[in-house]
């Protein structure tokens, strides 16, 4: 049993449709109630002369699941502009995708591959939900 100086929120019923046992309007979230969003960060893939497309285009289908035709594009517009953004998502996600780009090794491809690409993070500008 609950105290009497204790609030409780109560949810009132919902109407259901006759025929389907849906519900027939779902209660809108008010201003107060709802979350805010986080912020979005951008995960950048930086252009380098010692990963081929192949690499590119792999890693981004392993690590992002981009099909195929996705990564070519953006491995062309690394290649092109020197950068590419490869996902927008929380700050947390970022940084865990920012770091398996770089624990994703060497391109076997290219003999002078000693590693992985660079790929940094960086805030969406403009992501504010207010």
């Amino acid at each position: 049993m609950m105290p009497e100086s204790a609030s409780a929120t109560v949810a009132e019923p919902v109407a259901t449709e006759p025929a389907t046992g849906m519900p027939a309007a779902l209660p809108r979230a008010t201003a107060v109630g709802r979350p805010k969003r986080q912020p979005r960060h951008h995960v950048i893939l930086w252009n380098d002369n010692d990963h081929t497309y192949q690499y590119v285009i792999g890693m981004l289908l392993k690590l992002f699941g981009h099909a195929v035709e996705t990564g070519y594009l953006m491995a062309q517009e690394v290649d092109l502009k020197g950068r590419v953004v490869v996902l927008t998502t929380t700050k947390e996600h970022a940084e865990l995708k920012r770091d398996q780009i770089h624990a994703f090794g060497a391109d076997q491809l290219i003999a002078r591959s000693k590693g992985s690409m660079s790929a940094s993070i960086e805030a969406e500008t403009g992501s504010a939900d207010e």
